[in-house]
């Protein structure tokens, strides 16, 4: 592996051998709605609690992408996963219905991207053979967790944004078919003084700018 900036370079590319998505059902309308796996009618997906929700969502989609790889649980060696919650709840306990080991990681809309950075790497360097890089979100548990509960009734704005229900998850293997990971870069936190929580796409924007010297 080599390293140019904060570039990863790996000279061993690993492929995504499989991957799964489970959608809400405002995200099941919308143009993605089409390609998830699981598309939901129900958001509380059969439980009493929004976090049960968001857990079983993402249990479902690590099984899932594991099925579809025609893969066994015991092909995989570890699972890289977290979500928006406090201790990462929703993943601790997705993690707790499989025998492999399990990395938490927390980095909020950009924790997709480090799990299957983090998988890569891993894989790359020979240390693994298969992992499965994965999160969730729910929207109304992550209202709670940096808003308002929706019990509350608070009235949101029109401009607010509104968090994902649904989960992913990639299976990254060391060799085999698929779309290869040839690189990875690190991002570094850039605080441009976004104080507004009805507005989070104004902190995240300036993410997908090219900025130059």
């Amino acid at each position: 592996m080599s390293k140019f900036g904060n570039t990863l370079f790996f000279e061993n590319p690993p492929v995504i051998a499989s991957f799964a998505s489970v959608c809400g059902s405002k995200e099941k309308q919308g143009a993605i709605g089409a390609f998830a796996d699981v598309a939901l009618d129900d958001d509380m997906y059969g439980e009493s609690t929004y976090e049960k929700a968001e857990c079983k969502m993402l249990t479902k989609a690590i099984s899932v992408a594991i099925e579809k790889g025609g893969f066994e649980e015991r092909d995989i060696d570890v699972l890289i996963s977290g979500d928006l919650l406090n201790q990462i709840i929703s993943a601790g306990f997705a993690a707790r219905d499989y025998p492999f080991p399990f990395l938490g990681v927390y980095s909020a809309c950009s924790t997709m991207s480090e799990s299957i950075m983090l998988a890569a790497m891993m894989a790359s360097s020979g240390h693994i053979s298969r992992a499965i890089a994965a999160t969730g979100s729910h929207f109304a548990s992550a209202e709670r967790q940096y808003r308002y509960p929706l019990e509350l009734g608070c009235t949101r704005p029109p401009q607010s944004q509104w968090t994902v229900t649904g989960a992913g998850a990639t299976l990254i293997s060391s060799a085999g078919d698929g779309v290869k990971i040839t690189c990875a870069t690190m991002g570094r936190v850039c605080d441009y003084g976004v104080t507004d929580v009805n507005n989070m796409g104004a902190a995240m924007a300036p993410v997908s700018a090219i900025i130059t010297p």
